[in-house]
């Protein structure tokens, strides 16, 4: 019991919280890498250096996130596999909600701007993202 009161009312602060003005969702187009995670109890883990990026494509309110690998050429590999996902919008909170064959989830997004996002998961986890800025090294 304490346990739902405690996820309904996290759910209720963040989406009361979180401001981000929907037209600038096209700022979620490119490439991401994950720079920090802020635990609930206000612990930190923070990220230097990632072997993988996020790569957000969204058209309209739909859209997919897939990681890919960045190579020292300026190209990625990848693969197929992507988590589609869509917008909605609630109580002027925009939120990221995943569907797969086994799982539904949504994030409610913070912070948005051209260089950074940030997301806030149910269990009130946030993910801090800057945009990757690839190394290219070449000949």
């Amino acid at each position: 019991m304490i346990k739902k009161l405690t996820l309904i009312l996290s759910l209720f602060l963040i989406s009361c919280s979180a401001k981000v003005d929907k037209d600038k969702l096209h700022l979620l187009n490119g490439y991401w890498e994950i720079k920090e995670v802020t635990f609930v109890d206000g612990a930190k883990k923070e990220y230097s250096i990632n072997s993988t990026v996020d790569y957000i494509k969204l058209d309209s309110l739909s859209g997919f996130r897939k990681k890919v690998d960045p190579k020292f050429n300026g190209t990625f590999e990848t693969s197929n596999d992507a988590e589609a996902f869509f917008i909605r919008i609630s109580n002027d909170s925009i939120f990221m909600k995943y569907t797969n064959n086994s799982n539904i989830w949504e994030e409610v997004l913070t912070s948005l701007d051209e260089k950074s996002f940030s997301v806030k998961n149910s269990e009130g986890v946030t993910y801090r993202y800057n945009r990757f800025e690839p190394i290219n090294i070449t000949p």
